[in-house]
């Protein structure tokens, strides 16, 4: 369903010549499977997940989302995908249903379609209470279920939630892994992108870790448990940043970098 080969992405620096904030990586995700993304802030997750949605262009390697290539499909990527962040905009004048519909419409559903998904959608996520509360009157909580109902009113193969339980309190983040985990249920293919170890170790079915915009390594808990001989998740995490760390630095000193 999602499939990265060798992404890379560089912008021009001053200093530098070229900052690299992706550099050849590569994974796959398939139906009823959530990845787990993680890396600590500036890793190159969210870079990863905009060439994805076909919100960036990679500067080399390609993607594909739902046999869809990200560059050269970009329409039949967006319509294969649902996109969910910690900082989704909700307009305060809009109910939750307007909002939704609104979003329906956007994708191109028809009257009829459009109403029997929001039902069910609303059904789902338990939104029927809140269906004519204006944005304005959201909780936290709210909204981020609106972020949600609109992310798949369109029912897409492909979920991203990218950093989405970022500020959230435990009851809703609870709640929020909950219906991930639904989704992964209904056969969506899921990509998770987080920093929150927990989070990963309840949901994730594998994993791509990702430091300064390499792919470290990826694969179950348990395979990285055997590999890297450490039974805590995120004492290997942080072995395998320092690791990293220490690698690029010999790199640079010896001036492969």
């Amino acid at each position: 369903m999602v499939e990265a080969h060798h992404l890379t992405k560089a912008y021009p620096d001053l200093q530098t010549g070229q900052f690299i904030a992706l550099n050849q990586v590569s994974f796959q995700v398939g139906p009823g499977e959530i990845f787990g993304l993680l890396g600590p802030n500036g890793a190159g997750k969210t870079t990863a997940l905009r060439i994805l949605s076909t919100v960036l262009k990679p500067t080399g390697g390609y993607a594909r989302v739902n046999g869809f290539d990200v560059v050269t499909h970009p329409y039949e990527v967006r319509h294969s995908i649902g996109f969910v962040s910690s900082n989704t905009a909700i307009y305060d004048r809009m109910t939750a249903w307007e909002m939704v519909e609104y979003f329906g419409k956007l994708y191109g559903l028809d009257a009829e379609r459009l109403a029997e998904r929001m039902d069910r959608v609303f059904t789902q996520l338990q939104m029927h209470d809140i269906r004519d509360v204006a944005g304005a009157r959201m909780s936290t909580g709210m909204k981020q279920k609106v972020s949600i109902a609109r992310a798949i009113v369109h029912d897409p193969p492909v979920l991203v939630f990218d950093e989405a339980s970022l500020g959230l309190d435990i009851l809703v983040a609870r709640a929020l892994l909950e219906i991930i985990a639904g989704l992964r249920e209904e056969g969506k293919c899921i990509i998770f992108s987080t920093h929150i170890m927990r989070e990963v170790e309840r949901l994730c079915d594998r994993v791509g870790i990702l430091y300064h915009g390499r792919m470290l390594a990826a694969g179950t808990l348990q395979d990285l448990a055997l590999q890297y001989d450490e039974s805590d998740f995120e004492e290997m995490f942080f072995r395998m940043l320092q690791d990293s760390d220490r690698q690029l630095s010999t790199e640079r000193c010896q001036g492969i970098l």
